[in-house]
């Protein structure tokens, strides 16, 4: 980086820094006033979409209520790392990426350090993989730098247990210039723990939860529910920010759109709560856990309705496709697992390449991945944006023309035992997501969804068996 970009880029940090602290004593109603703010609530892919204002104007307003209880570090890398780095200062790194590639990097990275993990959840995603490989250190540190040198400044940390690791904090403060989002059960995070993160301010833990504490501990084992209520006490006594993270299955789908559920998590003090919808892969594929169609367009719309509301962003991994132009994996994303394959998807089990042999970008490069761009967006309509549970014949088209391999043992039943029930349920939600789509006015801002979406629903019976 030249000395003027170094300059502009301090520039820049302080700019932001300032913005923030400053943000407490300003009134929701003016901050909405921010030319900035203004310019991105009137941007085509925010305007665009129902879903689009409410949840940016959470993003902003969540941001301003969070600042006050951050530590001092937590702010700084805030402003640095996650608002500077990732969506400013990237941009000649990213520009001299697509100049020599021909496409866009990433705009995030997945990193499974470790498939070890101190519980034993039944169905989880990655429950299948093999738990004696471990990305070693200096693997970890050349993939980031390597993500950093292409414009890459916010890595997503998954697993396993990512803190079973006793050298992922040392990690962390080695590459102080990036922003990590760490999805974790949350019961391995003490005082010294929570501590250490808010002495380096750059890891937002994400913890995982079921629902309520019978939902959580049925799954996750006995008194896990309590204790990451006690992990939240000792994150927001130190000031870090974190949220929580809940995966929609047919038995908790309503629970977790309830207004008690989302309030609760509000008042520990989350930033962010992440919504995931249940795939049949992993630790004993299960097509009846998956929600119905008509559950996951219920939880959009709840979604819709909780966000001007709640003092919490929510963000939908399926449900707010239309906010990233549909599917990202391959493209905007990517996961490497513990054994070095890199998949385009933490949800896709299946790779071509590893990162021990090949370097990011050349891994970017590949057939494989260029099979998931081409083929991106797989629909006009956003509502069905996954090439897992919206287009499965796609991903069956992509692995065998590509060659990919399963990712490790039982990974190939998505393609094959769970193949036709994948169909159904793609064909069945599509009819209700296309005539939603349709019903919409997706040029107006004030298009009201939720009275469409009721009718379309009442229409259709519901799918128990999809």
């Amino acid at each position: 980086m030249g000395v003027q970009n170094r300059i502009k880029k301090f520039a820049t940090v302080q700019t932001a820094k300032a913005a923030l602290k400053i943000l407490p004593r300003i009134s929701e109603e003016n901050i909405l006033q921010f030319p900035l703010v203004r310019k991105g609530l009137e941007s085509p892919r925010i305007s665009k979409y129902p879903e689009g204002k409410e949840f940016f104007k959470s993003l902003v307003l969540q941001s301003r209520r969070s600042v006050g209880r951050c530590s001092k570090p937590c702010l700084d890398k805030l402003a640095r790392n996650l608002i500077v780095n990732e969506f400013i200062a990237a941009a000649p790194q990213r520009e001299e990426f697509q100049a020599r590639f021909g496409f866009e990097p990433p705009f995030f990275i997945v990193l499974s350090p470790t498939m070890r993990c101190n519980l034993a959840c039944y169905g989880c995603y990655a429950g299948q993989y093999e738990r004696g490989r471990e990305l070693e250190a200096d693997l970890i540190h050349r993939v980031l730098r390597e993500a950093q040198e292409m414009g890459i400044y916010f890595v997503t940390v998954s697993g396993g247990e990512p803190f079973i690791r006793p050298d992922l904090l040392d990690i962390f403060a080695a590459h102080g210039d990036q922003y990590f989002q760490v999805y974790t059960n949350g019961t391995l995070i003490d005082r010294k723990t929570a501590q250490t993160l808010s002495r380096l301010g750059n890891v937002l833990p994400a913890i995982s939860v079921e629902g309520w504490e019978k939902e959580t501990d049925s799954r996750r084992g006995l008194g896990t529910f309590r204790k990451i209520v006690e992990t939240m006490a000792l994150l927001r006594e130190e000031g870090v920010l974190f949220g929580f993270s809940v995966t929609a299955t047919r038995q908790n789908s309503e629970v977790i759109v309830s207004d008690e559920f989302v309030d609760f998590w509000a008042r520990q003090g989350c930033f962010i709560g992440w919504f995931f919808n249940y795939v049949p892969i992993g630790k004993s594929p299960d097509m009846d856990l998956m929600p119905t169609p008509e559950q996951r367009i219920r939880r959009r719309r709840r979604l819709m309705e909780l966000r001007p509301r709640v003092p919490l962003i929510l963000a939908d991994f399926w449900n707010d496709g239309p906010l990233v132009g549909g599917c990202i994996a391959g493209d905007r994303y990517l996961h490497i697992n513990n054994r070095g394959d890199v998949e385009p998807c933490v949800f896709i089990h299946f790779s071509v390449d590893n990162i021990r042999e090949k370097s990011l970008s050349e891994v970017l490069n590949s057939e494989f991945f260029h099979a998931f761009r081409r083929r991106q967006p797989y629909s006009t309509n956003f509502f069905r944006p996954c090439i897992i549970i919206d287009h499965p014949h796609l991903l069956r088209q992509v692995v065998e023309q590509t060659g990919a391999g399963p990712t490790h043992s039982g990974a190939e039943t998505l393609l094959t035992d769970c193949s036709g029930g994948l169909d159904r349920y793609a064909a069945a939600y599509g009819e209700l997501a296309d005539e939603l789509w349709k019903a919409q006015d997706i040029s107006s801002p004030v298009a009201s969804p939720r009275r469409n979406e009721v009718e379309i629903m009442a229409k259709t019976p519901n799918i128990q068996n999809a």
